[in-house]
């Protein structure tokens, strides 16, 4: 030790060194039925080491020989899958029913990840609601190990003033022949190293203006120059073919207003296009609160929602005012549309992955995960795609090659169940622990 350093200060070192979090530590996890997000066949008794956050060896239990100092965890009777990926989400602007750019504060982003983390949902890409602060929080958490879910980013993202999404004084609001400006905006995004680009396509049922497309093709232009890739927000099919065909690479939401045709997929294919997310709890969340929720009284919803919200949801006076909606009576049409959609581009090879939407009033951080992967089941997809496609499609999007699945060298993003999710989706619920790069997050 240098000499330099006197007793006081030795001390206030020391203490500082014990105020500092272990990361070394090794867990064992044994006795449980593998499910690696691979699609492929689960293995029971299986074991895993951990090992600083990351997994280091996995086979039976039989085989498992742990460190001394490990600890060991017996899951017998359990089943372990990797924690879910959801590729369309808005973090932290919504407090309870309400969204503005004023409660973007790390206190609500931080609540905002511990919710989804406490379903499950280790990792969330955040689609163009977003303040600076967004990408301070990601930065901090791929520099170490984090406690809370996963955040990626597509920070701010373009719309057009006065039309469909985005958020006043965060989002790029165009006018039209504004142009000139996006090559600017552009760089913005990627000097903050945004992990996509987020567009707005939309004429909300034909009552604003949608952004034009000499707009969007400078947008996907700049955006592949500068070396990021584009997902866009579409409604119509006649939308999502002519971006598709202009280079973006990827669907926010399901086509809605028709079926899908042979030319949409053929091109999807050829480009490398995704369907990111179907956001098939987005459209039920249009209906669904014209009347009491069954959901309402369960406590797999209740636990992470406010008095406040479970009190408005249950009023007939909100209730009325949903139901009142001039275009009501479409949503549960676009529902059913946006599920055929994705099990007939899920059968024809192209791409997806799993969103929902949530963290925007209404569409709930955590839960509307499970609830979409139901929906997605009843539009005829099995549960082991659903599971692939929330695990490590979602990876595989993000172009995370440490996520997604659970290998040998990966981060330990894992979910604890007490039924099987390949035999039931709904048994994704049954969440007895989650794990973030090896720590225990939930319960």
């Amino acid at each position: 030790m240098p000499q330099a350093l006197n007793k006081g200060k030795f001390l206030a070192f020391s203490l500082a060194l014990f105020s500092l979090p272990t990361f070394a530590e090794v867990k064992a996890l044994k006795n449980f039925t593998l499910i690696d997000g691979s699609g492929g066949p689960a293995i029971a008794g299986a074991a895993m080491l951990i090992d600083d956050g990351r997994i280091s060896w996995i086979g039976s239990a039989q085989r498992l020989n742990p460190p001394a100092d490990a600890e060991v965890i017996d899951l017998t009777n359990r089943f372990v899958m990797p924690g879910i990926v959801n590729l369309h989400g808005h973090v932290g602007s919504t407090v309870d029913l309400a969204q503005e750019p004023r409660f973007f504060t790390r206190e609500n982003i931080e609540k905002t990840l511990r919710t989804y983390a406490s379903y499950g949902v280790t990792t969330v890409l955040s689609l163009g609601t977003d303040q600076d602060l967004i990408f301070q929080i990601r930065d901090q958490q791929r520099a170490g190990r984090p406690t809370y879910t996963r955040v990626y980013s597509a920070g701010q993202g373009f719309t057009l003033k006065g039309g469909v999404g985005g958020m006043p004084g965060v989002t790029y609001n165009l006018a039209p022949g504004d142009a000139a400006e996006i090559p600017k905006d552009i760089d913005q995004l990627a000097a903050k190293k945004a992990d996509i680009v987020k567009v707005w396509v939309d004429d909300g049922l034909g009552k604003r203006p949608k952004l034009p497309f000499d707009l969007t093709q400078a947008i996907i232009d700049n955006a592949h120059r500068a070396g990021l890739r584009v997902a866009a927000h579409i409604f119509y099919l006649s939308d999502a073919k002519q971006l598709v065909n202009a280079g973006v690479d990827a669907l926010a939401h399901s086509v809605r207003d028709q079926p899908v045709d042979q030319e949409l997929i053929d091109s999807m294919k050829k480009h490398g296009a995704w369907q990111e997310a179907a956001t098939l709890t987005r459209e039920a969340s249009m209906v669904v609160y014209a009347k009491p929720p069954a959901f309402l009284t369960d406590p797999f919803f209740t636990r992470s929602v406010s008095p406040a919200v479970l009190a408005t949801l249950s009023d007939p006076d909100y209730q009325k005012k949903i139901a009142a909606d001039p275009d009501f009576t479409k949503y549960s049409g676009f529902l059913a549309m946006a599920q055929h959609n994705l099990k007939r581009l899920a059968d024809a090879g192209v791409s997806f992955g799993m969103g929902t939407d949530s963290g925007v009033p209404g569409r709930f951080p955590g839960f509307f995960e499970h609830w979409e992967m139901e929906l997605m089941v009843d539009a005829g997809l099995t549960p082991s795609q659903v599971i692939v496609a929330a695990t490590k499609s979602g990876a595989d999007f993000l172009r995370v090659n440490d996520l997604g699945t659970l290998e040998v060298g990966k981060w330990a993003d894992l979910i604890v169940l007490d039924a099987n999710p390949a035999a039931n989706i709904r048994n994704t619920r049954s969440i007895a622990a989650v794990y973030i790069a090896g720590h225990r997050v939930a319960p």
